[in-house]
């Protein structure tokens, strides 16, 4: 199965188009071929040989067959390769991480093994009695014996003895039960224990590193919040000041996780940042205000829309206030107010502004606006709003000539409203 999978594999390399060193995706089949044999091609082939035809035909290599298997190895290198593009998830890095500290500990045991065995079979009378190997065969009563030929742990046991021994030199644990005795297992032992510190400090230290990560925003919301309640307490802001500012930040913390959008986008080029201001602001943009509207219009006017929040018992306007947005209603109540009267309950999908003239200069508020729940909002900034019409003189006329009929309250200073 592993044969036709990798002859599958080297197929499909054959067919497969690749990113060029100018970042451009390669689709012609004469260069992706150039590119794969030029590449991974050797590695490939050699480790998709048939390994058990090869020993049946020539015993006598068996060695080097086992040396050509130790290429596929190396295949592992792509594996990373493809999988960089996933490092920003920490449980796929953590989860790599680890695998490869067990693969590392799986053939050094294997190592370590035939070391232990290599001691047994030369009989060395000097060595062979205390071999990692007899030892752990005295200790579980299956000693070696006919020259060291017969008998001793079994295999499975002995594998288990060689991983809990590199597990603990690597880790730097070492409780000593499983020890270097013969110069060649000390030798190994030594270059374990180096292996282990560079394991240690990049695969635990990577570990650290990703948890911090995965917590980072639990870190930055307690930051954030103990910097607000040190202005607090150093301004000596009153209780309720103090309740208000809590309660707006932690609810806005809940919508936006302490994302700010705005200082996110800035450095993504117009192009990229309108589309992805178009998609943010649909909601707006598909009234009917905007119908005339062109594309070029729309995603310049996107770049203008923020969004708001407001917390129940806060004011978005007060009377005699400069208008400086209209305002659009994403869900939530709001309600008008003027002299303690309650002259309009706004909710979801209702509009808030003045009607205009191209030659406004400031628009005062003839009312309060005051959330009755939580509020999310979008908002045309007046200024960026000017700066479109001027660009769309054609849509400006009919944008002024409609903004009046789709208002769901006026808040032009001088306006009575129905």
């Amino acid at each position: 199965i592993l044969f036709i999978l990798c002859q599958a594999d080297i197929i499909l390399n054959f067919r497969t188009t690749y990113v060029s060193k100018s970042g451009q995706v390669i689709f012609e089949a004469r260069s992706i071929c150039i590119h794969y044999v030029t590449t991974w091609f050797i590695i490939d082939l050699i480790a998709a040989l048939p390994f058990d035809l090869l020993y049946a035909f020539n015993v006598t290599v068996v060695s080097l067959v086992h040396l050509l298997k130790t290429v596929r190895l190396l295949r592992l290198l792509r594996l990373l390769q493809k999988l960089d593009r996933y490092s920003q998830h920490s449980t796929i890095v953590l989860t790599l991480l680890m695998s490869m500290f067990a693969l590392l500990a799986h053939w050094m045991a294997c190592i370590w093994y035939v070391i232990g065995k290599r001691e047994m079979e030369q009989n060395n009378p000097l060595t062979w009695d205390i071999g990692w190997l007899h030892e752990l065969g005295k200790r579980i009563e299956s000693p070696y014996y006919e020259n060291n030929t017969l008998g001793g742990p079994s295999i499975r046991s002995a594998y288990i003895a060689a991983l809990y021994f590199t597990l603990s030199s690597l880790t730097s644990v070492g409780f000593g039960n499983v020890s270097a005795n013969t110069d060649a297992e000390k030798i190994f032992s030594i270059c374990t224990m180096l292996i282990g510190a560079l394991m240690h400090a990049l695969v635990f230290g990577n570990v650290t590193a990703i948890i911090q990560r995965m917590y980072s925003r639990w870190s930055l919301y307690h930051t954030r919040t103990k910097d607000l309640k040190d202005f607090i307490r150093v301004h000596h802001l009153p209780q309720q000041l103090k309740q208000r500012m809590l309660e707006y930040f932690q609810t806005t913390w809940s919508v936006n996780n302490g994302i700010d959008s705005n200082e996110l986008l800035k450095d993504f080029p117009d192009e990229l940042r309108s589309d992805i201001t178009m998609h943010l602001n649909k909601e707006i943009l598909q009234l009917s205000l905007f119908e005339c509207a062109s594309r070029g219009c729309l995603r310049s006017l996107s770049l203008h829309i923020k969004t708001s929040f407001c917390a129940p018992g806060e004011y978005l306007l007060r009377q005699g206030d400069a208008l400086q947005a209209i305002y659009f209603v994403c869900s939530g109540s709001m309600e008008v107010l003027k002299d303690s009267t309650v002259l309009a309950i706004l909710g979801k999908g209702d509009l808030i502004g003045a009607n205009l003239s191209i030659r406004d200069q400031v628009i005062k508020t003839n009312a309060d606006v005051k959330a009755l729940t939580y509020c999310d909002l979008q908002c045309i900034i007046l200024k960026g709003l000017f700066e479109v019409l001027d660009l769309y003189p054609e849509y400006a006329h009919k944008f002024v000539e409609d903004i009046q009929h789709d208002l769901t309250y006026n808040l032009r200073e001088g306006h009575e409203s129905d």
